[in-house]
This record gives C-alpha cells, sequence and structure tokens, in this order.
C-alpha cells in the first residue's frame, strides 16, 4: 500500500470540488472502461516485453485525460505530478511513479497502429445500443473544418500535404473536414470520415448512411444528393435545407418548414461544439489524415456519451 503523501492529506481535507472533479467524475461513470480494454488488451505489452509496462487500465485513462483537455504529451505529464484530481482518475499517487511523455507517447503510437480509435469509437456505441439509445430512423449529415497549421517552418519546408485549403463564405481555410452521419433523435454519431478540406461535402453522403434510415437531412451543400450515382438506389426522404438566397424570399408554411429542418440539424451542431470547444480539437494537433481520424474518432464516442448522459445517469 502506498504511504498518504502530504499532496492527498491535503486534497482529501478541502472543502469544495472543482469543475475539472465534477468532470472527472462524470466521465468516470459514463465511459464503459472493461469493454474498451478488452478492445486494447490484445495489442498491449505483456510482462516481459521490454521495460514493465504500466497497468492497461493507467493508460487508458491517461489517454482520456489527454483528450479531455487537449494536452501535448509533456503537458500530460507536468499535469499527472501537479494535479491530484487528475492522478486520482488515472490511479496513480506521487509516491509510486508517474508515466513520462515517452511513456504516454508510445500508448498513443499503438492505438495509431493498431486503427483502435475506430474500434474504441464502435464500441462506444455497442454500450449505447445496449441501453437502447441508438436509433435508426433518420440521420443528419454535416460536416467542418478543422484547421491546420500553415506554417511551413519544419524539417521538411512544406504544408501537410494530406491538408488542403479551401472557401468557405469569404474565408480561406488550410486544413481537413470531419464528416459525420448522426442520429435525429438524440444526435448521436454513428458514421464518421474525414478528408482533406477542399473535399466537398455531398461526396462522403453514401459513407454516412447506415442503410436503415428512412429521412435523411442535411444542409444546402448535400441538394442534388438524390441524383448522385453512388445513391440512386437509396430510397429515403430527402429532407435538404433550400440554400441562403432562397431561403431569404420564403414565407408562410415554407419558411416554417425550412425553420424545422433547421431545429432538427441542429443536433448535428452539438457534436461539433462538443469536439471544438468543450474538448479543444478546433485544429489538428498531429500530420497527415490518419493519427487525427484516429483521435476524432475516440473525441466522438466521448461526444455520444455525453450526449446520453442524462439517460446513463439515471
Amino acid at each position: 500500500m502506498n504511504q498518504l503523501t502530504f499532496a492527498e492529506a491535503e486534497y482529501n481535507a478541502k472543502k469544495r470540488k472543482t469543475r475539472r472533479e465534477k468532470f472527472l467524475e462524470q466521465m468516470d461513470t459514463l465511459i464503459p472502461w472493461k469493454q474498451l480494454e478488452r478492445k486494447i488488451q490484445r495489442h498491449y505489452p505483456k510482462n516481459g516485453q521490454g521495460r514493465h509496462p504500466y497497468p492497461l487500465n493507467v493508460m487508458l485513462r491517461v489517454h482520456c485525460m489527454q483528450l479531455f483537455y487537449n494536452l501535448s504529451d509533456p503537458a500530460m505529464e507536468d499535469s499527472l505530478y501537479e494535479i491530484e484530481s487528475m492522478r486520482r482518475f488515472a490511479g496513480l499517487s506521487l509516491s509510486g511513479s508517474i508515466p513520462d511523455e515517452t511513456t504516454i507517447l508510445k500508448f498513443r503510437h499503438l492505438l495509431e497502429r493498431y486503427n483502435l480509435g475506430e474500434a474504441l469509437f464502435k464500441e462506444v456505441n455497442r454500450h449505447l445500443d445496449k441501453q437502447g439509445l441508438i436509433l435508426k430512423e433518420g440521420s443528419i449529415v454535416d460536416a467542418t473544418i478543422i484547421e491546420a497549421p500553415t506554417s511551413t517552418k519544419n524539417e521538411n519546408g512544406e504544408r501537410d500535404p494530406e491538408m488542403h485549403q479551401t472557401k468557405k463564405g469569404n474565408e480561406w481555410h488550410f486544413g481537413m473536414k470531419m464528416h459525420i452521419g448522426v442520429d435525429d433523435t438524440l444526435g448521436v454519431v454513428h458514421t464518421l470520415t474525414t478528408t482533406p478540406a477542399n473535399e466537398h461535402d455531398i461526396t462522403q453522403l453514401s459513407e454516412l448512411l447506415h442503410g436503415e434510415e428512412g429521412t435523411v437531412w442535411g444542409d444546402a451543400g448535400y441538394r442534388g444528393a438524390e441524383k448522385r450515382p453512388d445513391l440512386k438506389d437509396v430510397e429515403v426522404d430527402w429532407l435538404i435545407s433550400q440554400r441562403p438566397g432562397v431561403r431569404k424570399t420564403l414565407r408562410g408554411i415554407a419558411a416554417r418548414a425550412e425553420k424545422a429542418k433547421a431545429q432538427v440539424r441542429a443536433k448535428v451542431e452539438h457534436v461539433f461544439l462538443k469536439i471544438k470547444q468543450q474538448f479543444g480539437y478546433a485544429k489538428v494537433r498531429y500530420r497527415g489524415l490518419a493519427k487525427n481520424t484516429n483521435r476524432l474518432y475516440v473525441l466522438a464516442g466521448f461526444a455520444n456519451l455525453l450526449t446520453c448522459k442524462k439517460f446513463l445517469l439515471t
């Protein structure tokens, strides 16, 4: 049994819970830890393979905190030394050893090497499905741009070749796009793809449908979807918004119909809000699409858990 440190003793005596503590306690309850660990276990190094590894549950929790707060590997190590609530979430103590930034990096690389981000996302959705929270009557589709650094001050002297620039409105953006399909009742993400930022939203539409929906909702960027060769056999009601210029001219029933479409489509924006604002991933942290996609899958899983928290916590 580890000896109680002064930091832990003072922490036990404090009189108020911080927002970080409340959030970590909430996520500790929401995340199906055992199911996620089983997805990683077969790839995780066993005792005798190199230096003695930290327990899988510890490294998974450290990795999750890194994504909650969008921390670099060195910043995550520093946080484990500085913040008692984060150590407790991970099951660590100052009287024992703390994972260094290299250990944290290697765990992330392991998840990337075996594409485990997508596996964890699917496991979260399987967990939600068992609770009756995966609904398939209709899908909302949308995309958002994740910015990437435009600087060429790196060892290659060039921008990331897998990212691209695109114009949205009157502004140019450089980076990637995250395309998602969510259910039209709760707003749970069921499908995710990524592309360079210059890829048109509609090109990913066939990948975002699970095939069981009867209705598809989308913004004006998806107009003409029913005429595309890859969607000609899809039998759904296409509820696609009019273009902004047309919407301004509408009155009466037509205007109310467009407003109703926007109210349903708002659910997809809640996902982007969680990923880009709450988890801070409005700008890519890695080069290339693969690593960022792996991370976005896990963040989408977290977003789904937060979307369903009022049902899961009861």
